[in-house]
């Protein structure tokens, strides 16, 4: 992921909780102490977000030497070192928070993201995120889900034709919303069509879709629409995947499993910051 992506979103996460000056670091270390401080692991998980942590310390004072001792991807045991800090002690502490709150949460993505997936080993279901994140952090959250190692869903609604049960409703039938498409956008463009029932599955068969989305099906429901596509398009389940449904909802033979938990629910990871 380029700087270029995420020093903006660091900027600004500095700007609210910095505010007019940290009042606290600032009236105690007024003479410029340097020292050492680590990033620590207090829980098992998968590593992510150092670089935008790195970031946040850069942005605070170019003095601060990071040295990250893992790597994006990585996985961790309760005190693990993430990274070595040296430099002033006064931007060290004043960037803690920031640096901590964008390294949990991605790394809490990422591991959500590593336990999804290999719950599907075995079969030949990708893991793919959604746009259910949080507003203005999505570059960095689906890179977590990247870290993890799933697959991204749509980045924004420019990336692909998503039509769901709304702009079905609208159009009138699923062959009206795909046909006003395909007269709009041509042929360069990937068309996914949202199926709530079996007939939705075989009039969006009847298309010529790209993907299918089984939306809130049932088991059964899962494993019936598999067979009735029977190869021809991609399947993907959608709608209340629970990490204790992920393995059956899997073994129905579908695609892709896209989980909105991922991103929109996600607990952060337990991770500390520690002078030395």
């Amino acid at each position: 992921m380029h700087r270029f992506l995420y020093r903006g979103i660091v900027a600004a996460a500095i700007a609210e909780d910095l505010g007019s000056g940290d009042r606290t670091t600032d009236s105690i270390f007024l003479l410029g102490e340097t020292g050492q401080a680590e990033i620590v692991a207090r829980e098992e998980g998968v590593v992510a977000g150092l670089a935008v942590a790195q970031e946040v310390f850069a942005q605070i004072d170019t003095r601060i030497n990071f040295n990250a001792c893992l790597r994006d991807g990585d996985h961790l045991r309760p005190a693990d070192r993430l990274a070595l800090l040296q430099g002033p002690v006064s931007g060290i502490l004043t960037g803690e928070r920031v640096a901590l709150n964008f390294l949990q949460r991605m790394s809490g993505i990422a591991t959500a993201t590593s336990r999804a997936v290999a719950s599907v080993r075995g079969t030949k279901a990708r893991i793919v995120d959604t746009r259910k994140t949080t507003p203005g952090l999505r570059v960095l959250e689906k890179y977590a889900v990247r870290t993890g190692g799933g697959e991204n869903h749509r980045l924004n609604l420019s990336d692909m034709i998503l039509i769901k049960d709304n702009h079905i409703r609208c159009a009138g039938t699923i062959t009206e919303a795909v046909d006003r498409v395909r007269k709009r956008c041509g042929f360069t463009v990937k068309i996914e069509v949202e199926a709530g029932t079996l007939p939705d599955v075989q009039e969006a068969l009847a298309n010529a879709v790209d993907v299918i989305m089984l939306d809130n099906m049932t088991l059964e429901m899962l494993r019936e629409a598999v067979k009735l596509i029977n190869g021809r398009t991609l399947v993907e389940a959608s709608g209340g995947i629970t990490p204790d449904r992920i393995k059956e909802v899997a073994a129905t033979g579908v695609d892709l499993l896209s989980l909105g938990y991922l991103t929109h629910s996600t607990r952060s990871l337990d991770l500390s910051l520690k002078v030395i």
